[in-house]
């Protein structure tokens, strides 16, 4: 942790406990141009970029937000030339078995959702260990989408709904937004209060496509690398500002 990031460790004293987001989700984006800025490989911006989200989740438990969700690989990641995709299938393994002891002392809940059945097995066996080690854990929520496409899930959800119908388990008329929440992937932590995009691009990028729907957007020219502690606050300062009216109108007095 550096200086600027341990003086930052209590939450600061301009932000309001009970106006906290309580489920912050991330789209990690600048890995790739933060090494270029440095000289660098690519691979070397994914490995700073583990750093920044370790700390952001430290951040997370240290501040009191009680769920993080990171897009860590898109359905569309698999595009990207072979060795820079070999190469994050084996840093997300080796990163899951060198910090599931840290993650389990820090009382962390991890989960992955996508479509982790197409991820090499090696990776596989590491998250069903790190999910199954921390499932009882009370702090943290940290979800990581890991091959996952915002389209796929709602299609998948389709699908099981459309079962159950065919099945006679449900009526037409039983489907709502509720029920069909139960049936997408992050079902059981909730839609994201607060999206912060990184790197300065103005999409969403098939991320959480329904949850979405009425969170809160902050988007910085920040690349991952560099979002700090100090750069958490100044977002959560942004979003206190805003006026969350989920579509209606504050009673006039």
């Amino acid at each position: 942790m550096t200086a600027k990031q341990s003086l930052l460790q209590d939450l600061p004293a301009d932000l309001d406990r009970q106006l906290l987001p309580k489920h912050v989700a991330v789209i990690m984006d600048g890995n790739g141009r933060w090494a270029k800025r440095q000289g660098l490989p690519r691979i070397m911006g994914h490995r700073r970029g583990v750093d920044a989200l370790k700390d952001l989740l430290r951040c997370c438990k240290d501040w009191g937000i009680p769920a993080l969700t990171a897009y860590a690989f898109s359905t569309e990641n698999w595009g990207r030339p072979l060795e820079e995709v070999d190469f994050l299938m084996t840093l997300f393994e080796r990163v899951l078995r060198r910090e599931l002891e840290e993650m389990v002392q820090e009382n962390v809940q991890i989960q992955f959702v996508g479509n982790l059945g197409a991820l090499p097995r090696s990776l596989q066996a590491e998250i069903e260990r790190s999910m199954s080690e921390t499932k009882c854990n009370p702090g943290t929520r940290f979800t990581v989408a890991t091959n996952y496409g915002g389209r796929q899930e709602i299609v998948q959800a389709c699908r099981a709904i459309a079962l159950q119908v065919q099945q006679g388990l449900l009526q037409p008329d039983d489907i709502d937004e509720a029920l069909f929440s139960r049936h997408l992937y992050t079902a059981s932590v909730g839609d994201p209060d607060l999206l912060i995009r990184t790197s300065g691009e103005m999409r969403i990028s098939n991320f959480l496509l329904w949850q979405l729907a009425y969170s809160e957007m902050y988007i910085t020219e920040t690349l991952w690398p560099d979002f700090d502690r100090a750069e958490f606050h100044r977002a959560l300062c942004d979003y206190q500002k805003r006026d969350r009216r989920f579509g209606k109108v504050k009673n006039q007095k």
